[in-house]
C-alpha cells in the first residue's frame, strides 16, 4: 500500500487515538471512546483507507509502502 499520512498527521492520529482509548478505560467516555484504535493504528503504519478513497496525501514524499 501506498503511504499517505505525513508526519504531523502521524503524531496528531497518534496522540488522539491514545488519549481517546485513555478516557475510555478510565470511564470518562463510553465505550466508543476505544474507536481510537482506528487512528493510532492509521499513524503507525502510514496508511489511511480514507484517505485513499478520498485522493488524500499529507505524505511529502509519498513512498511505496
Amino acid at each position: 500500500m501506498k503511504t499517505n499520512v505525513g508526519g504531523i498527521d502521524k503524531i496528531l492520529r497518534v496522540v488522539v487515538g491514545v488519549a481517546l482509548m485513555a478516557m475510555a478505560a478510565a470511564g470518562v467516555v463510553g465505550v466508543w471512546g476505544w474507536i481510537g484504535v482506528v487512528p493510532v493504528l492509521t499513524g503507525l503504519l502510514g496508511v489511511c483507507p480514507a484517505y485513499s478513497l478520498l485522493g488524500v496525501n499529507t505524505c511529502r514524499f509519498g513512498k511505496n509502502g
